[in-house]
């Protein structure tokens, strides 16, 4: 396994060990691991460790601001919009930014399911 696809696997492994395991489903797409909680997208791990985080449209502009985070895109020069970020593997190594990557994904489904 190269290190990059390890850095993925690494990834995959520690997002799993904070989901509720009954609620998560990973489904292949957009050329990644996607963790579907409750049958949404929370989350897609990218082979490159990198990590595509569905947010708060509201909230967006706010958490590109954070270190490695960028607009996401379905291909080059073609952004996703509002509430759809990448995060560069580099600060997801840190587990209280993954966390909080996370947290932001989850948040963002558990208020759309109550609306």
């Amino acid at each position: 396994m190269t290190p990059v696809a390890a850095a993925a696997a690494d990834l995959l492994d520690r997002l799993r060990a904070l989901l509720p395991a009954d609620r998560v489903r990973e489904v292949r797409m957009f050329g990644a691991t996607a963790l579907m909680v409750d049958h949404a997208l929370a989350v897609a791990v990218h082979k490159d460790g990198s990590l595509l985080v569905r947010v708060d449209p509201a909230e967006d502009a706010r958490l590109l601001r954070n270190p490695g985070a960028s607009r996401a895109e379905m291909g080059v020069n073609r952004p996703m919009g509002k509430g759809w970020i990448r995060v560069a593997p580099a600060p997801l190594r840190d587990d209280a930014t993954l966390t909080t990557w996370l947290n932001a994904a989850t948040g963002y489904l558990a208020k759309r399911a109550r609306s």
